[in-house]
């Protein structure tokens, strides 16, 4: 085990091991229900397993921090074995706290990884084709991953406390829906590894934002803070409601038991190294 701090006493998160062809360990995690779906291929990063140094330690996935793209671009090359394949079968988001989503399809493949996008704000990416991995990034953010077995088809959002309180996930069920015809009843979602109640503290603005949204029901996402005037915010749980009332089953949630706050060592998190870090990855792929 790699010594994580959870959340339960049974673990959610499943951990899984490949090794690098130069003999190293790719430490990478995985949820126990999306993994039953026999067309979809998922891993949620950690920082164990690539190449990057210094604050990037070690499986950097952002060229965008200042991080040796050499090294980046072969932590993406570790990444893609692990699905079989190779980095221009990549697709990523671009992201800037927006609610936008973007259908993708091959002809998009390697954008974001090995060309450059032609894309702006992304906060997620859908494809119900096969062999494409889309990707996107987090470090202390919500990662949310979609799977509707009927349709077949996939999709990860990045929901910060910006995407959150403006529904993210509800939006990306609406998506699914007019993309793919996928009904809310039948996706799979899992909520991953984010920053937890008792890491996140934010202001009153921030608080004032989610009680305008959710109105009442902002009570369940937040309690008052350790300083006067602050509040700890459940973006975990906040996820899960916007699911819950998008029409998404509450069996077929998966809610992350890691805190990136709390595994500094394990997990990128931006909290917890005041900004100096990478970024963890997300990715989804439909077999061929």
């Amino acid at each position: 085990m790699a010594g994580f701090r959870r959340k339960t006493a049974v673990p959610v998160l499943q951990e899984n091991h490949w090794a690098n062809t130069d003999g190293s360990d790719l430490l990478y995690l995985t949820f126990p229900g999306l993994s039953k779906l026999p067309f979809v291929r998922h891993l949620v990063t950690t920082r164990k397993g690539g190449t990057s140094e210094g604050i990037f330690r070690s499986m950097n996935l952002s060229f965008d921090r200042g991080d040796d793209p050499e090294h980046v671009l072969e932590n993406y090359r570790r990444v893609a074995a692990v699905f079989g394949t190779t980095p221009d079968h990549m697709v990523s988001t671009q992201q800037t706290h927006t609610v936008n989503l973007r259908r993708v399809t091959a002809a998009d493949a390697g954008k974001g990884v090995v060309r450059p996008r032609d894309y702006t704000d992304i906060d997620g990416v859908m494809t119900d084709e096969p062999g494409l991995i889309l990707g996107a990034f987090f470090a202390d953010c919500v990662p949310l991953l979609f799977a509707d077995p009927v349709r077949r088809a996939v999709g990860i959002s990045h929901s910060g406390w910006r995407g959150t309180v403006r529904r993210m996930g509800q939006v990306t069920v609406e998506r699914f829906a007019a993309e793919f015809g996928s009904r809310p009843e039948d996706l799979l979602c899992a909520i991953g590894p984010s920053i937890c109640r008792d890491c996140y503290e934010v202001s009153e603005d921030v608080a004032g934002a989610f009680r305008k949204e959710f109105g009442a029901d902002a009570e369940r996402m937040m309690v008052p803070g350790k300083n006067p005037g602050k509040y700890q915010l459940d973006l975990q749980e906040a996820n899960r409601y916007i699911l819950l009332h998008a029409g998404v089953r509450p069996e077929h949630i998966e809610v992350t038991d890691i805190c990136t706050c709390c595994n500094p060592e394990l997990m990128f998190s931006h909290r917890a190294s005041h900004g100096r870090r990478g970024n963890l990855g997300a990715f989804m792929m439909i077999a061929g």
